[in-house]
């Protein structure tokens, strides 16, 4: 880590955090070893959540709804108050490029952690900032602003720009409200959702189109200002796994970038930044063509820290949220461009609450164990009893290795993500793993659309640890369920599992469900002579970190909840019957059946096999819903858009299976169940024969 020397510490003895999740615990950490009291804020969802916790003092701004609570300027002005904050960290989303709130900032004589009013005005549009940019010799993709335009004016200047377009909101990122359009009859429907999703994210509608690069890579660089002027660049970072927009997997450097595009791209985003006179920790975003590495085209300038930032902080042992507090106390830079060396690989993913064998869908649901990796960065939202709800973005921890060169750093990232134990909701960390092992992966040849090229994802069969783990549970479950005996023999000898001694085993057979429904039967293990090493979670108890951050080692989480049944297998319970097993690297939702259970679910299953389709239509995952498409009583074909249910910032289409005629169950607005019934579509009755007369 470079050390700040010969700087008094920040003037700043109160920090307030805007923000939530691992972002808020991550600059909580940073302010606790610079000896900074720290403030957390939170919502009625977040009463217990760790970062609360974690904090100095907490202070409740709101209900659940992030535009009540995170989003509300008043109520984090007068938390600031309140608590007599010197200043304000926004971390990433919510307020943090909102101009109005640095302004309220600046009115309450509280200092923004964050540039200054004209970058984000300016930056924070990107039809504005890339106007702006192009003034300062920065190459921006051919496009145009559809403000003040009607579609039928969008359209012509679509088809002059030329397809394939991508539509996307001009205030905001993340990706929300992006659409692709190939062709002009496309693009009615693209211009309606980017504008409803724009204004429902943003309460800005704006859109800008450009042309769509294919097979694009996406290059960011990471830089710092002072209010002397001084911008330095950090290098360069990999943001081309996407999906959906969203980035799955970041690394620094890029592999395809050389020395010399190195300097290029760090001389543009600088320049970028100089010309905003920006201040504190910002990132300037890139595309470059994917035939042709050296030539990249501006995209946006995020005005905050960005979720990605580990990755840059492990290669260049920069503390970025330490630099963010130094200039907003208006210090110059101890830093300078010839200080900075990128020190081997590093390499991030993100993990999310969601399914990635149904879609990726959004996962809700209680933590019931959890234990982050060893010997690799762990930057996590949740603890062992952490309830994860539909209220906020789906991504719950950061997974973070580093190698002295790439492939290293890729190794210690899939055996961190192997040994990361997530039991009680759905996650993504399987696909994680067979992202990683994709031979493009591997070799760095990557693009933007590589992802939505992978075969769908398919969750690994459980194998004998898993379950043979879930047969023991069971078994262990059965004889703790039993009436106390009198009796002064242990355990083992009431068990009835078949255990003699002296004498070969003679073992009862369970049958397991998985999730796709699959049965197996298996053997169910003997007891063990020794008890189960039970770990339980420590949830009002705050996590110290590792170590001073960041950090190319360190484990920052709690001790996890469940039973460790073996070294790297574990099993936890929740209240559904269900068992959640990790074993082998993998997590499998298991639960054991008797015999007539498991008879009676494979003749049902025979059943649905030869039924027709399914006339419900049902909510995939809890959520509002924002959209219905169709009147009730309305004819539809196969594959007509239904409903659309927001959750976790992002739209799901709920289609008809079939040709019929739709009875709607919900209206707009509705909060709705995962598997909850959304509307019917009864197949049209087929027109009945009329008898014919048999002649006598």
């Amino acid at each position: 880590m470079i050390p700040v020397t010969d700087l008094p510490p920040p003037p700043f003895s109160t920090v307030l955090v805007a923000n939530r999740g691992e972002i808020a615990r991550r600059v909580i950490r940073t302010l606790r070893r610079l000896g900074i009291r720290s403030v957390a804020v939170y919502s009625d969802a977040d009463a217990d959540a760790p970062h609360v916790r974690e904090a100095d003092v907490a202070v409740r701004i709101g209900p659940a709804a992030a535009s009540a609570s995170y989003l509300s300027i008043d109520a984090v002005i007068a938390a600031a108050r309140e608590t007599e904050a010197d200043a304000i960290h926004p971390g990433y989303g919510f307020l943090s490029e909102n101009v109005a709130f640095a302004r309220a900032c600046a009115d309450a004589d509280i200092v923004f952690i964050g540039p200054g009013e004209r970058a984000l005005e300016v930056m924070g549009d990107k039809i504005r900032s890339k106007e702006h940019v192009v003034a300062h010799g920065v190459p921006t993709v051919p496009g145009f602003s559809a403000a003040g335009m009607t579609d039928a004016r969008v359209a012509e200047a679509a088809a002059a720009t030329g397809y394939p377009l991508l539509v996307k909101p001009s205030a905001g990122g993340g990706g929300k409200g992006m659409q692709v359009v190939r062709s002009a009859t496309e693009l009615p429907e693209a211009l309606a959702t980017a504008r409803r999703v724009a204004a429902a994210a943003f309460g800005d509608d704006t859109l800008l189109l450009e042309r769509l690069i294919e097979r694009p890579r996406h290059i960011e660089v990471q830089v710092l200002a002072d209010v002397h002027g001084s911008v330095v660049h950090l290098g360069e970072r990999e943001c081309t796994l996407q999906r959906r927009h969203q980035k799955v997997i970041e690394e620094a450097p890029s592999p395809v970038v050389d020395a010399a595009t190195r300097a290029r791209l760090g001389a543009a985003a600088c320049a970028a930044a100089a010309s905003v006179d920006y201040r504190g920790a910002g990132t300037v975003e890139f595309l470059v063509a994917g035939d042709r590495p050296d030539e990249f085209f501006f995209i946006e300038m995020n005005t905050r820290l960005q979720v990605e930032h580990p990755v840059t902080e492990l290669v260049t042992g920069v503390d970025l949220v330490e630099q963010q507090l130094l200039v907003a106390a208006g210090r110059p830079l101890a830093l300078t461009q010839d200080d900075i060396r990128l020190d081997g690989h590093a390499i991030e993913a993100r993990v999310y609450a969601e399914s990635p064998e149904r879609g990726f869908l959004p996962a809700t649901g209680a933590v019931l164990a959890w234990r982050p990796a060893d010997d690799v960065r762990t930057d996590a939202a949740v603890e062992s009893g952490s309830v994860v709800s539909a209220d906020y973005d789906p991504m719950i921890a950061k997974v973070i290795a580093h190698g002295a060169d790439r492939d290293e750093a890729i190794e210690r990232l899939d055996a961190a993500l192997a040994d990361t134990v997530l039991l009680g909701l759905d996650t993504n960390i399987g696909f994680l793993r067979e992202l990683l092992a994709d031979e493009g992966v591997r070799a760095g040849a990557m693009d933007t659309g590589l992802i939505d090229r992978m075969p769908p994802y398919t969750s690994p069969e459980p194998g004998q640890a898993a379950l043979g783990a879930l047969a023991f549970a069971g078994e262990l479950a059965r004889v703790r369920a039993r009436p106390p005996a009198r009796s002064a023999a242990g355990g083992m000898w009431l068990a009835g599992s078949g255990w003699r001694a002296s004498a070969a085993p003679v073992g009862r057979s369970v049958a397991v469900e998985s999730e796709n429904g699959a049965i197996v039967v298996v053997a169910a293990p003997d007891l063990p002579a020794a008890p189960l090493i039970t770990m339980e979670s420590r949830p009002r108890e705050s996590a110290e970190p590792g170590g001073d951050a960041p950090t190319r080692g360190g484990r920052w989480g709690s001790r996890p909840a469940g039973r460790a049944l073996a070294r790297g297998v574990m099993v936890a319970t929740d209240g559904d019957g269900w068992t959640w097993v990790h074993a082998e690297g993998a997590t499998h939702r298991l639960r054991p059946l008797t015999r007539r259970q498991a008879m009676e679910k494979r003749l049902a299953a025979r059943e649905r096999d030869t039924a027709a389709t399914d006339p419900e239509l049902r909510a995939p995952m809890p959520g509002a819903v924002v959209a219905l498409h169709v009147s009730d009583g309305a004819t539809v074909a196969a594959g007509d858009r239904i409903v659309t249910i927001e959750a976790m910032k992002m739209e799901h289409p709920v289609v008809a299976p079939h040709a019929g005629v739709v009875r709607l169950d919900v209206a707009a607005g509705n909060q709705v169940r995962r598997d909850q019934v959304l509307a019917h579509v009864a197949a049209p009755a087929e027109p009945a024969h009329e008898a014919s007369e048999t002649p006598s």
